[in-house]
């Protein structure tokens, strides 16, 4: 596994304060699984909280998502953020749109998500730092499952 992973439980265990300690302006959130249950209309009070105090800390965050644009959009303007749908993760173009969005360098960018195939992929490829958080449920896209099979054998400790 790259170095520049690191994985953690949930959103919510990350500190945004420590992100900025090691240099971290901005943060790329995936949505599905990630900041919301699959399907969800939209996150958890918790998770809401998170992003509030993220961007109360002087995190900037962008929405990048695989899912359809009227989606991402709603859900983005419900937290007052930026929000990528349609980004072919783990493919790099999203990724890049989402960096130009935050107008920072790859070093003061991580990445969060809850695929190591499409999120933490993705920022490798990009040069980005990623952290992997485990699935808030178990429901996906069917070609989501088949990955999560096939993240267990990379990363045994995984749940999902």
């Amino acid at each position: 596994m790259p170095s520049r992973l690191q994985h953690v439980p949930l959103l919510a265990e990350i500190r945004p304060e420590s992100l900025l300690a090691e240099g971290v302006r901005g943060l790329i959130l995936d949505l599905d699984n990630t900041l919301l249950g699959f399907g969800a209309s939209a996150p958890s009070p918790e998770n809401q909280a998170w992003v509030a105090a993220a961007r109360g800390a002087g995190l900037e965050i962008v929405l990048l998502s695989n899912n359809f644009g009227p989606r991402v959009s709603e859900i983005a303007a419900g937290l007052g953020l930026h929000g990528i749908p349609n980004a072919l993760k783990p493919l790099p173009l999203g990724f890049l749109r989402a960096k130009r969005a935050l107008g920072m360098r790859a070093r003061e960018v991580v990445v969060i998500g809850d695929q190591l195939f499409t999120d933490v992929l993705g920022a490798t490829l990009c040069g980005m730092r990623a952290i992997l958080v485990e699935p808030i449920e178990d429901r996906d896209f069917p070609l989501t499952r088949i990955f999560r099979r096939l993240e267990r054998l990379v990363l045994p400790e995984r749940r999902a």
